[in-house]
């Protein structure tokens, strides 16, 4: 999350969030039917999309779901990154403005959320305590503290009503992506939106947050690569967040950095994405570049934000293990079999269409192939993973929602690869794949 500029209420009755929905409705018809009129004047004869995906549409649907934050904002964030290649471009294009912060809740509405978990009087404990958010996102806002004894936080702030609006927001947003017409109503999203509104439940409860952060603590502690703020558990509640306060300056920041620190950076990230897999079986799932940073002093990677960690099964694991097994060795019908096992497509599909998805795979494990460092600065990878998956996407006979688990797996690695093509980062993927592969024997994995 980066800095943000001003700040809006948040909607916290269900009634008002569901006004801004409909105001929202309203404005999109009325620019369509706008639209509609300049078109026809000019002899034009456009489509229902040409006249819904107009900008002035995009900047509506943006904005009204930024002010709402929440679930209708993070569906909108998730299905950009997730399902964003397999969308119409149009579609991926206003829903990927919601990747942007949104706009912080203003002082009115702070101090109310903070009396409630702290009591009265809290700033008493207090040296300082800024005011002024660090930083927004879909769920809540970050406030730079001071306790009297020194010592420095990062107090996360939850927005009013966001736990309690999780499921209608999610069907609301879901009905006006089924009206606009760009969705076939063929297409079942209902498996992911009931995953959605989940992890966004989980998302929303800071507690468990909490608990995750310190298990990689614990997990990462005695390395030397990493650093992770420590939970201050005298402040935290479902809805307030306090850690350590970490310095560290953007990661993005590293781009005029030597390249063997870029590359051992990147390394690290890889490496850890692979034992997340493996190992732990618990992934950080939110790719989002501002939940790293990088301490200048120390060279060490800052991990942040926790809220989209996701446990995976142990039948998950070993199916994604072969599956990236017989990537890296390029073996099509293991591929074939275990995509089918997973949920990726149907033992039916069209053989056309089962050759695109494989392609998908097959590129995206190039890096894994690769003998020697991977030049994701030179690389074309993501070009190519991206118009595959377009042509899949303008064909409506093909749509398919795939497993919930596989979506935010490819979140994660696909916000892996764009990090590296920013800075880029020359790795040995192969090499770090094969090493945290050996070092958990298939079935070994742990909780």
């Amino acid at each position: 999350m980066s800095g943000p500029e001003k700040s809006a209420a948040v909607p916290s009755s269900r009634l008002a969030r569901l006004a801004r929905l409909g105001s929202l409705a309203s404005g999109v018809a009325g620019g369509m039917l706008a639209e509609g009129v300049r078109q026809w004047s000019r002899g034009n004869r456009p489509s229902v999309g040409d006249l819904l995906l107009t900008p002035g549409n995009a900047q509506r649907v943006a904005d009204q779901l930024s002010r709402l934050r929440g679930a209708a904002m993070k569906v909108g964030q998730l299905l950009s990154m997730d399902a964003g290649d397999l969308m119409p471009p149009e579609l991926a294009a206003i829903l990927s403005r919601l990747r942007a912060d949104a706009q912080p809740m203003p002082m009115s509405q702070l101090v109310p959320v903070l009396e409630t978990a702290w009591g009265a009087g809290w700033d008493s404990q207090f040296e300082r305590f800024s005011f002024t958010p660090l930083a927004a996102a879909s769920i809540g806002q970050v406030h730079a503290a001071q306790l009297k004894g020194g010592e420095r936080l990062a107090i996360k702030v939850q927005y009013p009503g966001v736990r309690q609006s999780i499921a209608s927001d999610v069907d609301n947003v879901a009905t006006l992506l089924r009206l606009s017409g760009l969705l076939p109503r063929t297409l079942d999203f209902a498996p992911l939106l009931e995953e959605a509104k989940r992890q966004l439940h989980d998302e929303a409860d800071y507690l468990k947050e909490a608990a995750y952060l310190e298990s990689y603590r614990g997990r990462l502690a005695a390395e030397g690569d990493f650093a992770l703020p420590a939970v201050h558990a005298g402040l935290t509640t479902p809805d307030i967040l306090a850690m350590t306060f970490m310095d560290g300056v953007p990661i993005e920041s590293l781009a005029g950095a030597p390249q063997a620190e870029r590359d051992r950076v990147l390394g690290l990230l890889f490496e850890l994405l692979f034992r997340e897999i493996f190992e732990f079986r618990c992934v950080q799932t939110d790719p989002n570049f501002a939940n790293y940073r990088y301490d200048e002093g120390s060279g060490r990677l800052v991990l942040l934000d926790f809220g989209a960690t996701r446990h995976f099964s142990e039948r998950c694991i070993a199916a994604y293990r072969r599956l990236l097994q017989a990537g890296q060795v390029g073996d099509l019908d293991t591929l074939s079999a275990t995509a089918i096992d997973i949920g990726y497509f149907q033992v039916d599909i069209d053989p056309a269409h089962k050759r695109q998805v494989l392609d998908i795979f097959l590129t995206a494990c190039e890096p894994l192939r690769h003998e020697g460092p991977y030049d994701f600065g030179a690389s074309t990878l993501a070009v190519r993973i991206r118009d595959v998956g377009l042509r899949l996407g303008r064909d409506r006979s093909f749509w398919h929602t795939p497993p919930a688990d596989a979506l935010f797996l490819h979140r994660k690695i696909g916000g892996l690869y764009l990090l590296a093509a920013r800075l880029k980062a020359r790795v040995d993927i192969r090499a770090i794949f094969l090493r945290c592969l050996a070092a958990v024997p298939a079935g070994a994995a742990g909780e």
